[in-house]
């Protein structure tokens, strides 16, 4: 047995062996060709190793293998103009929702006109309407069968309602209260549709992306690192371009903003169309799943439990923070213009986001997301002593440790989404990218929902009124807002991560998928 299998390995690795000969002669005369030979010399002791054949070796193999294993990755499959293509995918979504998510109630309440009490009760109602778009656009997905694929084709199909939808949100006919707040649920419910179905695809398209573990965090850090981008620079600029456009009038100066930031979200969603390709075809995902298979996937799936409450918890905590953050500088702070500074912070998360891949190699994703989670708790304790003392210092402080943390936990949450794929797959039988995925916008959003409906249910026990001298009371409420609900969704997010496990059996659950992949093909 030992001789048959050492035989198998050096037959194998006969071919790099040559190669780094050849390389010695003439290393600078043929790179490109040594570069070549040597991805298909790993590409073959990789298959060894996902067929299971390392652990069977005997101890001397394995020590002459060692070294150059540990250099060794599955293929990289997704070349750098789709990784980035996919990314910006995340930074058109940022750069219209994350518009929505910070100042469309500040817009609401002080420039439309609507009480914060109705405004808080809208974002309820409409992650109610979420507790079927998310799923809904989900099963489509799983029944979606083009020539491009899948997931893919919604970004051609959607991207114009939904930057169309974007623009009517942030519009303000003229009409009675009563009609305003038709409008307003009508514009903000169909946003929020609209947004599931671009946002669900960058999710469900992932998987099919590659199956390599590390490409696919790759990718979610390049998503992120544009997504943060693209939700500093709205963050940043929307004031400023508010106040130019509008020349003083907020109305004019919010509608054309929106404008502006819809044909560029337009244009953007279909590079990243054209751009990228659904090259992971399993059996399963080449015909139409119906939905009492596809729910399969989610039984005792675990991992998959866990990021949804993560993702749930988590924005919540986040979006009642982001959206008081106008209320805090202009009444607690009385520098209304310190907001724009204080959002554009986010590009802090980008250091964060770019040492994920590393971080997440060296200590596991879970552990890094924890990590990232605890970061953030710390950054809202040092931002409560900001608060209550007034100090701009240490609210910079705050913002920044705070920031640090999200941007570990943010580029981590879709590849754990990912994860919990193929852990569907591998433990029901059931790949079903569409119904697993779609979970996640339902869950966000729902999260988001919710921190708008305890913003203004707090907001208005505390007795806000628009463009007024806030009574104590409600300066408290907006602090509250600001800084103590999300430590709830922190802390809880990050109790939940102890019971996460996918790293342990990562390795195995691919070279099993991979096994069975070959099977079906």
């Amino acid at each position: 047995m030992e001789m048959q299998q050492s035989f198998k390995i050096d037959s194998i690795m006969k071919k790099p062996f040559f190669i780094n000969r050849k390389v010695r002669l003439g290393l600078f005369i043929r790179p490109a060709i040594y570069s070549f030979k040597m991805s298909h010399a790993n590409d073959a002791v990789h298959s060894i190793y996902l067929k299971g054949e390392w652990e069977n070796m005997d101890a001397q193999t394995k020590e002459s293998l060692d070294g150059r294993t540990e250099k060794l990755k599955m293929p990289n499959l997704v070349p750098w103009k789709e990784r980035v293509s996919y990314g910006l995918s995340d930074f058109a979504c940022n750069l219209s929702f994350q518009m929505v998510g910070t100042y469309l109630m500040y817009f609401y309440t002080d420039v439309f006109g609507i009480s914060a009490a109705i405004v808080g009760t809208l974002f309820l109602v409409a992650r109610i309407v979420d507790a079927f778009d998310g799923p809904f656009w989900g099963i489509m997905i799983d029944h979606t069968h083009t020539k491009w694929g899948k997931s893919r084709p919604y970004f051609l199909w959607f991207s114009i309602p939904f930057a169309v939808f974007c623009v009517l949100v942030f519009s303000t006919p003229s009409m009675s209260l009563m009609s305003k707040i038709v409008w307003a649920y009508i514009a903000y419910i169909g946003v929020d549709i609209l947004y599931s179905a671009v946002n669900i695809p960058i999710t469900s398209i992932l998987p099919s992306l590659t199956n390599n573990p590390n490409e696919r965090v790759t990718l979610s850090t390049i998503r992120q690192f544009l997504g943060t981008a693209g939700a500093t620079l709205v963050s940043v600029l929307t004031l400023p371009m508010v106040n130019a456009l509008g020349h003083g009038n907020e109305k004019q100066g919010f509608f054309l903003t929106s404008l502006i930031i819809a044909i560029i979200v337009v244009a953007i969603f279909m590079i990243t169309f054209k751009n990228t390709r659904e090259r992971i075809q399993t059996k399963q995902s080449k015909k139409s799943i119906p939905i009492k298979v596809a729910v399969k996937a989610l039984k005792k799936n675990w991992p998959w439990a866990i990021i949804i409450f993560i993702n749930f918890i988590y924005w919540l905590g986040m979006q009642t923070k982001s959206q008081v953050t106008v209320y805090f500088f202009k009444y607690n702070m009385h520098q209304a213009g310190l907001a724009s500074l204080i959002l554009g912070l986010q590009v802090i998360a980008l250091v964060a986001v770019v040492a994920t891949p590393a971080t997440a190699k060296k200590i596991g994703k879970r552990n890094t997301m924890l990590m990232g989670m605890i970061l953030a708790i710390l950054g809202q304790l040092i931002l409560g002593v900001g608060a209550h003392t007034l100090s701009i210092t240490t609210i910079i402080i705050a913002t920044i440790v705070g920031y640090l943390g999200t941007g570990y936990v943010s580029g981590l949450i879709a590849v754990m989404l990912a994860d919990s794929v193929d852990y569907g797959e591998w433990k029901n039988g059931v790949r079903a990218e569409g119904i697993v995925t779609s979970f996640s916008s339902f869950s966000a959003k729902l999260g988001m929902g919710l921190g708008g409906a305890i913003t203004g249910a707090i907001l208005s026990a505390g007795g806000y009124i628009a463009n007024a001298a806030q009574s104590s009371a409600a300066l408290r409420a907006i602090e509250a807002n600001y800084v103590w609900v999300p430590i709830i969704g922190f802390g809880l997010s990050a109790l939940a991560l102890v019971f996460y496990k996918v790293d342990k059996i990562e390795v195995k659950m691919q070279r099993d998928l991979e096994l069975k992949h070959q099977a079906e093909n």
